[in-house]
C-alpha cells in the first residue's frame, strides 16, 4: 500500500501540535504521534509500517478483493492521520485503529449494498461448502463461499456476524467497535442469525430441487 506521509500532510493542510498525555498507548507510538503532530511525515510513515499488516488482515474480513482491501487500509490511515490530534491514548493505538477500520469497512459494505441493489450472489456455493467433506473442500474455497453468503445480507447483519463469529468478539467488544449499545448488539445478532438461517434454508431447498 502506497501511503505517503507527504500526501497525508497535504490532505490535512495542518501540522499543529495536539494535546497529548502519557497513558496506555505504547511509548514508541507516542513518540511517532508527537512527531506526526509536529509535522514529521516520516514519523507517521513508521506508524503505518508498524500496523499496516494488522489492518490489512482485519479488513480482509470486509473485502476479499486485494486491491479493494488495500484501498480500505489506505482509508483507515488517512482517517487516522486526520484525527490524530484527537487521540487521547485511553486505549492502545491499535484498538483506536481497529475502531476506525470497523467504521471504514462498514461504510464500504453500505456503499456496496447500494451499488449492488438487486444483484444476486452465488449462494449455491454455500450449499456446496456445507455439504462437502472437510478433507475435500479447500479452506480458502470455504471462506469464499461464506463471504458470498454474507454479501447477500445487509451491512448491519454482516458487521455483527463477522465480528461475533469470524473475529470472535464479545458483545462488549462489538459494542465498543461499532458504537452500538450492548442491547442493540444482542438484538442485531439475533435478527442476523435468523436471516442467515432463512438464506441457508432457501439455498438448500434450491439445491434439492435441481435435477
Amino acid at each position: 500500500m502506497a501511503t505517503s506521509p507527504s500526501a497525508l500532510e497535504t490532505a490535512t493542510g495542518s501540522t499543529g501540535q495536539g494535546a497529548i498525555a502519557a497513558d496506555e498507548a505504547g511509548p514508541l507510538d507516542w513518540q511517532e504521534i508527537r512527531g506526526s503532530l509536529r509535522g514529521d511525515g516520516e514519523a507517521f510513515a513508521r506508524l503505518v509500517r508498524r500496523y499496516q499488516q494488522t489492518m490489512a488482515a482485519y479488513l480482509w474480513r470486509f473485502s476479499r478483493d486485494r486491491g479493494q482491501c488495500e484501498e480500505l487500509v489506505h482509508d483507515v490511515f488517512v482517517e487516522a492521520y486526520l484525527g490524530l490530534r484527537n487521540f487521547r491514548g485511553e486505549a492502545p493505538l491499535l484498538h483506536w485503529l481497529r475502531k476506525i477500520a470497523t467504521r471504514v469497512g462498514y461504510r464500504y459494505w453500505r456503499r456496496r449494498a447500494r451499488q449492488r441493489a438487486e444483484a444476486s450472489a452465488r449462494i449455491q456455493e454455500w450449499d456446496r461448502a456445507a455439504r462437502a467433506e472437510a478433507d475435500v473442500l479447500d479452506a480458502a474455497e470455504a471462506a469464499a463461499a461464506l463471504h458470498a453468503v454474507l454479501e447477500r445480507m445487509s451491512a448491519r447483519d454482516r458487521l455483527v456476524l463477522t465480528l461475533m463469529y469470524l473475529e470472535g468478539c464479545s458483545v462488549a467488544e462489538i459494542a465498543e467497535l461499532s458504537g452500538w449499545s450492548a442491547t442493540m448488539v444482542k438484538v442485531q445478532a439475533h435478527r442476523a442469525r435468523a436471516r442467515l438461517k432463512k438464506l441457508l434454508t432457501a439455498a438448500e431447498e434450491t439445491a434439492m430441487s435441481q435435477p
